[in-house]
């Protein structure tokens, strides 16, 4: 396997990282990577305007919105009704993955509150002090 296949399993980042550290040992390589990446397009979001694969389901999808512009941004694929199709399948994807943040966010505060009740009766056995010692 080519260095380049590496870093492209690894993603954006180690290409980033490389290219820096060739601007750091010796400009011109830093120049010729980054001159690389722009020609093999690796730095874009991918093909056809689309998300690239750094930035899909498996990272959360929300790299795709913030940095290629959202998926609705697709060009149409000539058959209205698999557009139509395409369209309520992601709105109803985009409100279960809200359903489950907002899930994921209540499920968060309750283990939240949770500890900080537990932190606060400790507390609260430790100010009132150690409990007298029966004698026999």
């Amino acid at each position: 396997m080519d260095i380049a296949a590496k870093l492209d399993d690894i993603g954006k980042p180690a290409w980033i990282g490389v290219m820096v550290l060739g601007f750091i040992l010796f400009w011109p390589v830093g120049l010729a990577i980054l001159a690389y990446l722009i020609w093999s397009g690796r730095m874009k979001c991918g093909n056809h305007g689309g998300p690239g694969r750094w930035y899909g389901a498996e990272r959360g999808g929300e790299g795709a919105a913030r940095w290629c512009g959202g998926w609705r941004r697709q060009q149409s694929s000539g058959n209205r009704a698999f557009d139509e199709y395409r369209m309520e399948t992601l709105n109803r994807l985009e409100e279960e993955q809200r359903e489950f943040r907002e899930f994921l966010e209540r499920l968060r505060h309750a283990k939240d509150k949770a500890e900080f009740d537990a932190f606060m009766a400790d507390r609260r056995r430790r100010s009132e002090g150690p409990e007298p010692q029966p004698q026999a």
